[in-house]
């Protein structure tokens, strides 16, 4: 007996084939299965999907329908919860079914024959070991802070979703940890999402976990997921989530798309950070997409963060306002009194626990000073009473800029509309946007001046700047002071960045020097003084979102310092600025996220902002400008109706901020509304003119296209 299945199949992105296509089979085949079917003139791994309702089936020629190679039937089939997952992904962010579907599966799984599958899960369960029946007994657990049995005891009492807003250092963690083990004590089958924005985060988190659930359950049970793996760990990894061997996966914004048929709870840390929102093909959001989870699967989802997000802030306001989030609270730091960061006359508060925040006005500081005196002197303090300190700045590389002050001639990438970074470790000028790559050259190459000299400074010549000053200055030891940076370019190979943090966590290093990388999540014992040296680049920003992003990041840069309280010294984030007096500086000093969050939040709502109204972006990439631009623009008149009708705004094409990358030109185009549904209606009805303006003379010479709901950069 013939059967007619329909298969989603990887898909080139904006193809005309967008949906399920139908292929027979002699076994009837449940929705969700895997199989290998024939895809143009080459095999491919497939997902059979949900049949279509009445009424919505498209007619097909049965006679030259291809039957399908062979389904994996080794495996259990995808659940239904993963479907909807899937389908609603794919839907609100403007992609095709298969593309998402397909793409939230292991490369490695796409590759593999039914047989060659087989062996695989067969290799796997004889290599699984036993799991252990007890923990530790001489391990004795932590005692929980009132803050923290508060927060677990309306996690397990209410419905959520949580956003758990804890100061840096609160033992947010524990919590997490808690939760997951209160969950698999109370269901024998049950699994636990946890997931972080960056991959330098996971192998931190996951020696935490193994450290407390490995004697219990195995090491087996508690697994990864992010892009740092190898494609058979990857493999390795879903395929013991699949089967539920691994009770509890850690991952970034990928491991929102695991299959986990048993999935109870989900924890998104750092759920305010923006390496949540995927940047490439589906345009997704992680953390959306794990509270949206979490509704489907019956799962509790928390949401945790020092500095959440304005929108999940304003998700968490009262119900009776409209906030569809439980808020949970701890200001308090393990090892703090339960005191505010500052007392009532204004003065810091060294029994709260949190950092005191020095601003330095560099308007009084002297020209052209990198670090201002009495920085530097806070500095020695700390090296000479055996403490570390940590020096912030968001710009990797010896410089921005190489330039000739003769001719004006500047390090220009001839492929990209920005400039090439100065090297001087490998004495390279680097593009960050295109990776192209060039030695210095020994003189101007426009004018022939030798005298070339760096604007600006990135982390590179941070570091030996301050081994200039430091120079002289020795550690208790006698020995002399040791400076490492932590960058992308310090950490590009395997271990590297494990062996650097190794080196913190032992003490052996007096300052650290890095981006962004080292300023959140990192539990550095010893440091006790954090300085952001530029902290003024995102002040007067024209994205609105900047604002934000540079109060997290200093408020998170400032969490890594005074974690011990058992070290001597009090505890200081010095932020050195030319605006002292701007309020975010002065909400920082308070450590008061709320104040801030207020002001930006009625700022955004005067000017009609998210979370008051909802964005997509459509962006074009063609080699020129007019015709990048022209399509955005013949795309928008086309749509002028369906807009006025769905009470959406459209606004004209312009370049992007940095237009040109590799040469190919790069425009976008800002579509607003005041309802999720009308922007969503919108997008949906838009996608089939946006298809046939493609075809059409206006698309002519265009190289891509795509649509990004609720961008994050504008």
């Amino acid at each position: 007996m013939t059967h007619w299945l329909s298969v989603l199949v990887q898909t080139p992105a904006h193809s005309q084939v967008a949906g399920p296509l139908s292929y027979r089979s002699e076994l009837a085949l449940a929705a969700g299965t895997l199989v290998r079917v024939p895809f143009g003139k080459r095999e491919t791994l497939g997902v059979v999907w949900d049949a279509p309702a009445d009424g919505e089936t498209t007619p097909f020629d049965a006679d030259k329908t291809r039957p399908i190679t062979a389904a994996l039937d080794s495996l259990s089939p995808l659940t239904d919860a993963w479907r909807q997952l899937v389908g609603f992904a794919a839907g609100y962010y403007q992609r095709s079914l298969g593309e998402v579907a397909l793409a939230a599966l292991p490369p490695q799984l796409r590759e593999l024959s039914a047989e060659q599958l087989a062996r695989r899960l067969k290799r796997q369960a004889k290599a699984a070991p036993a799991s252990t029946a007890a923990a530790d007994p001489t391990r004795a657990p932590l005692t929980l802070t009132p803050e923290q049995t508060d927060v677990i005891t309306q996690i397990e009492t209410q419905a959520g979703p949580f956003l758990l807003f804890g100061a840096t250092g609160s033992g947010k963690t524990e919590v997490y940890l808690r939760c997951v083990q209160a969950l698999l004590e109370s269901d024998p089958e049950a699994q636990a999402l946890v997931m972080v924005p960056e991959i330098n985060l996971t192998p931190q988190l996951e020696a935490r976990f193994i450290e407390r659930f490995g004697p219990l359950y195995g090491e087996q049970a508690v697994v990864s997921l992010h892009s740092g793996m190898t494609n058979p760990q990857r493999l390795a990894s879903w395929l013991a989530a699949h089967s539920g061997t691994a009770r509890i996966v850690l991952g970034t914004r990928m491991a929102v798309f695991a299959s986990m048929p048993k999935l109870r709870l989900i924890v998104v840390d750092e759920e305010h950070d923006p390496s949540y929102k995927q940047q490439e093909g589906a345009r997704y959001s992680a953390r959306d997409l794990a509270v949206y989870r979490g509704k489907l699967e019956g799962a509790k989802v928390i949401l945790g963060s020092a500095t959440p997000s304005l929108e999940s802030w304003h998700h968490s306001r009262p119900a009776a306002e409209g906030g569809r989030y439980v808020r949970l609270h701890m200001p308090s730091r393990v090892g703090g009194n339960n005191e505010p960061a500052v007392s009532a006359d204004g003065r810091h508060n060294p029994a709260s626990g949190l950092p005191l925040v020095r601003r330095v006005d560099m308007n009084h500081q002297p020209k052209h000073a990198v670090f201002s005196p009495p920085l530097v002197e806070a500095i020695k303090a700390r090296i000479a009473r055996g403490e570390q300190s940590m020096m912030f700045l968001n710009r990797r590389g010896y410089a921005p800029v190489l330039h000739c002050t003769d001719c004006d001639w500047k390090s220009e990438c001839p492929y990209c509309s920005a400039f090439r970074v100065f090297h001087k470790i490998d004495r390279t000028l680097r593009c960050h946007h295109c990776g192209f790559t060039e030695r210095v050259p020994r003189a101007c190459p426009a004018c022939g001046n030798p005298d070339i000299r760096p604007m600006g400074r990135g982390t590179e010549r941070l570091e030996e700047h301050l081994a200039e000053l430091l120079g002289d200055v020795k550690r208790p030891d006698g020995g002399a002071v040791r400076i490492v940076r932590i960058d992308a370019d310090t950490t590009k190979h395997k271990g590297e960045l494990e062996s650097q943090l190794a080196q913190v966590h032992a003490g052996e290093i007096d300052v650290l020097v890095g981006t962004q990388m080292i300023a959140k999540g990192h539990d550095f014992r010893r440091i006790t003084l954090v300085a952001a040296v530029n902290a003024d680049s995102a002040l007067f920003s024209s994205d609105f979102r900047a604002p934000e992003r540079l109060f997290s990041l200093l408020m998170q840069a400032a969490g890594r310092a005074g974690r011990d309280a058992g070290i001597s010294g009090e505890s200081e984030m010095w932020v050195q600025t030319f605006h002292p007096a701007h309020p975010l500086f002065e909400a920082l000093k308070q450590h008061d996220y709320p104040a801030f969050a207020a002001q930006e939040l009625l700022e955004r709502e005067q000017a009609g902002l998210p979370p008051f109204s909802f964005q997509a972006l459509v962006r074009a990439e063609a080699r020129t400008q007019e015709t990048a631009q022209g399509f955005l623009q013949a795309a928008s008149a086309a749509a002028a109706d369906l807009a006025e009708t769905q009470h959406v705004t459209l606004y004209p094409a312009v370049p992007m901020s940095v237009q040109r990358v590799a040469n190919v030109e790069r425009a976008q185009m800002l579509i607003e509304a005041a309802s999720r549904a009308a922007l969503q209606r919108f997008l949906a009805a838009w996608h089939a003119t946006l298809h046939e303006v493609r075809q059409g003379p206006e698309g002519k010479g265009l190289i891509r296209w795509a649509v990004d709901v609720d961008p994050l950069t504008i």
